[in-house]
């Protein structure tokens, strides 16, 4: 407040083990985020505080959160978007919080279940609809996939963070696209762990989506639904060519916002998945922060800098427990086009192999995203 005065902008600072990042929206709603984890970087609390607020908006509307007339009914308002909150203040299997992408699945016989969701949206009355399988969309509509940034990931996200219902008619706000006319999203379980997701406006009522109507659509599909459950943490179909070194991966596809993430592509090694989690996190902060050029949607240079930047990095590599042969792990990021792919490898990866590696990778996981 004191540099708002004097028109200094001071966005974050650092104490001996903490660090504190702020942002103001709107002029109305100020968050602040403090963490003492190490290694944390402010990009991360930037996005994260930015997820925040928009869940804020999905589950309240801008409208209460700019025009504020009492400060107490907003609170009571705002207990309903804890759930979310906490669930993007905690370690997720998902990484869309900080990579602004939707995580997605591949699954095996993925026509054909896009050929039934566009069967059943059309049936149905509505243009958005997605299959999510713990919090990660298997296939969804064109329109969906239009979704503004941040609702196209909060909505999966909502719905993974939610304990498990047969059926919900839930009011939201569209952060990007209808922040103060809320929508309903209604889901389905369709299988444990496996919804059905609609965002619609006062029609259909949930009522109309009988059991006839889902029977008709998703009965013949129903050993294609069954193979998407496994599909959460894996992401990969099973069988899936990958390198035996590869403990875990991210590819991101920039232009379409869609990611796969996966920290179990093979068996019981160390790290457990919570460190590979980690420090893909980590490692995609470091990349994105300081090696890659600013993604598709954020603050670009002026192109005078961008003129003066004759050489953009392609990849980079990072090499941990180099002390003892055999100990640590590798990482390296590829950038290719919109697509970037960043791998965590098994200390026996040889260093002068590790971009052949991400390379023949990225070239297998092309068709999938």
């Amino acid at each position: 407040m004191f540099g708002q005065n004097l028109e200094v902008q001071l966005s974050s600072a650092r104490t001996e083990d903490t660090t504190v990042v702020w942002k103001s929206f709107h002029d109305s709603i100020t968050l602040i985020v403090l963490s003492s984890e190490a290694g944390t970087s402010e990009l991360r609390l930037e996005r994260l505080l930015q997820m925040v607020f928009g869940a804020m908006v999905l589950l309240v509307g801008l409208e209460e959160l700019t025009n504020i007339s009492n400060i107490e009914r907003l609170k009571k308002e705002l207990r309903a978007s804890y759930g979310l909150i906490d669930s993007l203040l905690g370690d997720s299997e998902l990484i869309g919080d900080l990579t602004q992408c939707v995580d997605c699945v591949v699954p095996p016989e993925g026509s054909l279940l896009q050929e039934a969701l566009s069967g059943f949206a059309e049936a149905a009355g509505t243009n958005f609809a997605s299959l999510v399988v713990s919090g990660r969309v298997v296939v969804a509509t064109e329109s969906w996939w239009r979704l503004g940034t941040p609702e196209a990931v909060l909505l999966p996200w909502l719905v993974g963070s939610l304990p498990p219902q047969a059926a919900r008619d839930y009011p939201v706000y569209l952060p990007h696209g209808s922040p103060t006319v809320p929508h309903r999203l209604l889901t389905l379980t369709l299988l444990p762990g496996l919804e059905l997701c609609l965002v619609c406006g006062p029609r259909p009522p949930l009522s109309q989506l009988d059991p006839q109507l889902l029977e008709r659509w998703w009965q013949p599909m129903l050993d294609p639904l069954r193979a998407c459950l496994p599909l959460g943490p894996r992401a990969l179909p099973a069988g899936f060519p990958l390198h035996t070194d590869i403990l875990g991966l991210l590819l991101l596809h920039l232009e379409l916002k869609r990611c796969l993430f996966t920290v179990e592509p093979s068996g019981d090694k160390d790290p457990s998945p919570e460190q590979r989690r980690c420090v893909l996190r980590s490692f995609y902060t470091l990349v994105t922060a300081v090696h890659f050029p600013p993604e598709p949607g954020q603050q670009e240079d002026k192109a005078e800098d961008a003129a003066q930047q004759p050489q953009v990095p392609k990849a980079c590599y990072l090499v941990s427990g180099t002390e003892e042969p055999g100990t640590g792990w590798r990482l390296v990021a590829l950038q290719s086009g919109p697509r970037r792919l960043l791998l965590l490898l098994s200390a026996q990866s040889p260093v002068h192999g590790l971009r052949g590696l991400a390379t023949r990778t990225l070239h297998a996981l092309t068709p999938l995203l």
